[in-house]
């Protein structure tokens, strides 16, 4: 927090079955984030949710939290 503003580094993906990503939301810790991504991706459609941290390179499957 440089400026008073608070920092959300961490992002909710949505990618759908065309490869297209979506930000779904900004979260200040991993721990909110990944248990967003859990709560999204219990529904019946087989849409795929990641979390990731801002500014980093994506991520491969052994580096992030899915839900599918």
């Amino acid at each position: 927090m440089n400026d008073g503003t608070t920092t959300l580094p961490w992002l909710v993906i949505r990618e759908d079955d065309n490869g297209n990503r979506y930000r779904v939301g900004r979260f200040a810790t991993r721990a909110e984030a990944q248990r967003t991504a859990d709560s999204l991706g219990d529904h019946e459609h087989q849409q795929l949710y990641c979390v990731e941290r801002l500014g980093a390179r994506k991520p491969g499957p052994e580096q992030n939290g899915t839900a599918r």
